[in-house]
């Protein structure tokens, strides 16, 4: 026999009219109330993307944007917009009583999810047998695209990867220059959950070419090697506009303890004008390591020649000319290799849990 009509008080109609909506906890509902053409409407407050609360939200017409990633739902039908009206989240009958907003806690129309191919980025973190160590680099230093200039953190990083070669290892060079991707959108500040993997921004916009970074450090390499310029005393402005992006891998750990940074290595080549050189690699240190990766002994090469050298002409020669910064870029990424194939041998791993025990939260309505 199905349930019988299971009536209950939510809240009184004049408390849903000034705040135009309203998050409800009913018994078996967590529902999300609206005042919508001078009557009461209710749906489930529960996101079908990723459980994000639609009472929250901002509205637009008949639709409520979840806050976490977007996601509409019409506030009459449950339905999404037109063309992804085959989505739908659950429904309630609401009538007033009085002065008062009664909701009937079994669905009145229930939660419809469409199918959704996976993003590929989403498959499980594997590490397929492969005979060479896999080096990636990434450049972070910006630059005018249509007229190139001489980038020292550039030239160390691509003779430590010309060197990984004749270790035997396979490289692949990524520069964020010449990728175009978004900032942050700050999906963390709303709930550690609104940060999500794949990360909320590449799994709705396939234009979003950060995907390519998250493909190499996840699914691809086993060492990576970061070149970044000194700019005002920190790295570069694309370095970190990159770094914020990747807080969706470091929240796994927060959030799930699942790990996606398993056995891998990362080293770094800081150059430029001015000096802070320790400072800006310890901020590196820290943030690899939060996302798991581990570190050869003499993690980073460094080049500046100080605060007061304004000369960048004489910098770029003294670069370009010094023998000693090549080797020391060959002996940093054979170290880094060294140190990936003895984790792979010995298969150590300590494995992250969780920064803080988050609250518990109840799963979809």
């Amino acid at each position: 026999m199905p349930d019988a009509p299971r009536w209950t008080r939510a809240c009184t109609a004049d408390e849903l009219r000034r705040a135009g909506h309203l998050a409800v906890a009913l018994p078996g509902a967590r529902l999300a109330l609206f005042w919508e053409d001078g009557q009461p409407c209710a749906i489930s407050n529960v996101c079908n993307h990723k459980a994000g609360p639609l009472a929250d939200g901002h509205r637009r017409d008949e639709f409520v944007m979840c806050p976490w990633h977007g996601w509409e739902y019409s506030v009459r039908t449950g339905k999404g917009p037109a063309p992804y009206d085959e989505e739908a989240v659950a429904t309630y009958a609401c009538e007033l009583r009085g002065d008062e907003v009664w909701v009937n806690c079994a669905p009145r129309t229930p939660r419809v999810l469409a199918p959704h191919a996976p993003h590929p980025l989403s498959r499980p973190v594997q590490r397929e047998p492969h005979d060479k160590v896999r080096v990636l680099g990434l450049s972070t230093t910006a630059m005018d695209l249509g007229n190139e200039r001489f980038s020292t953190s550039d030239h160390l990083l691509e003779h430590a990867l010309g060197h990984a070669g004749s270790c035997s290892a396979e490289t692949k060079l990524l520069r964020l220059r010449e990728l175009k991707f978004r900032e942050c959108e700050g999906n963390y500040s709303k709930a550690a959950r609104a940060c999500i993997w794949p990360c909320a921004i590449t799994e709705r916009d396939p234009d979003d070419q950060l995907a390519a970074v998250y493909e190499g450090l996840v699914h691809w390499c086993d060492v990576v090697v970061v070149g970044t310029p000194i700019r005002w005393g920190q790295p570069a402005s694309l370095y970190l506009k990159m770094v914020e992006r990747m807080n969706t891998i470091q929240n796994q750990q927060t959030i799930a303890n699942r790990v996606l940074i398993d056995r891998k290595v990362a080293a770094f080549i800081v150059t430029g004008g001015q000096d802070n050189i320790q400072a800006v690699v310890g901020s590196m240190l820290t943030f690899w390591s939060e996302l798991g990766f581990t570190f050869p002994q003499f993690p980073f090469i460094a080049h500046s020649r100080g605060w007061t050298a304004e000369d960048m002409e004489r910098n770029v020669r003294q670069v370009q000319a010094s023998e000693s910064l090549r080797a020391g870029a060959r002996e940093l990424v054979a170290r880094a290799i060294e140190t990936a194939r003895h984790l792979q041998a010995t298969g150590h791993f300590v494995r992250g849990g969780r920064k803080a025990a988050p609250e518990a939260e109840p799963g979809p309505a």
